[in-house]
């Protein structure tokens, strides 16, 4: 499988093309935001890497450029800005997903196979399960046809559980994606977070969508 690294930074963009083609990828690299649309436009890759901050184009151009145009690759964002706010951005233009410098390469290497795990699929503006419909263009969620009143925080949450579906996500992983902050075992931030959406995705409605794994932290799955 293809992938294209759009990072101005040579350490970061070289580390990731080691360790990724050590993985089994091949990797094409572009140092600024002109030359990785063109290559993304022109070449077909799986997977491309975008960071946001880059000379020429920043990485939201690029990823607004790439889906004007229907270019439906997946997208991993890679960027050192770590507000909710950005994040929310970037799912809003239509990214797959992402993640936040620093980070360690095992991660890296798990998001990346996750979505290519999916990448025969045509990546979705509207994700569903059971009666959930979560529509990422707008920034919304429903259940039965109900809108669900979401903080931008627990939209933010929702769409990470409901992207990595039938995962088991640590609370580690969902305090540092969420809240960029490393989990700390005194703070109950990620399972007080997980119980307000819960009271207003999952109590009202028979299927449960938010399932709490014992010792390992939570996955997102239809009951049986």
């Amino acid at each position: 499988m293809k992938i294209l690294v759009i990072e101005d930074e040579v350490k970061t963009a070289k580390f990731l093309k080691k360790g990724l083609s050590e993985g089994g990828y091949v990797i094409d690299v572009a140092a600024d935001g002109l030359e990785g649309l063109h290559l993304a436009q022109e070449v077909d890759f799986d997977l491309v890497i975008l960071d946001v901050m880059l000379p020429k184009l920043d990485g939201w151009q690029v990823l607004a450029r790439l889906r004007a145009t229907e270019q439906k690759t997946l997208v991993l964002m890679l960027t050192a800005r770590d507000a909710v706010l950005e994040r929310v951005r970037g799912f809003e233009l239509g990214a797959d997903d992402y993640l936040v410098k620093p980070f360690a390469f095992s991660e890296l290497l798990a998001r990346v196979r996750s979505l290519l795990r999916r990448s025969t699929s045509r990546p979705q503006e509207i994700l569903r399960m059971a009666d959930l419909e979560i529509d990422l263009m707008r920034h919304r969620a429903t259940r039965a046809g109900q809108r669900l009143d979401l903080t931008s925080k627990e939209f933010l949450l929702l769409t990470l559980l409901a992207r990595r579906a039938g995962e088991v996500l640590s609370r580690t992983l969902i305090a540092e994606s969420v809240w960029d902050m490393n989990f700390d075992s005194d703070t109950n931030v990620v399972d007080v977070n997980v119980r307000r959406l819960r009271s207003k995705m999952d109590d009202p409605f028979p299927v449960k969508l938010i399932h709490t794994v014992r010792g390992a932290g939570y996955v997102f799955e239809a009951e049986p």
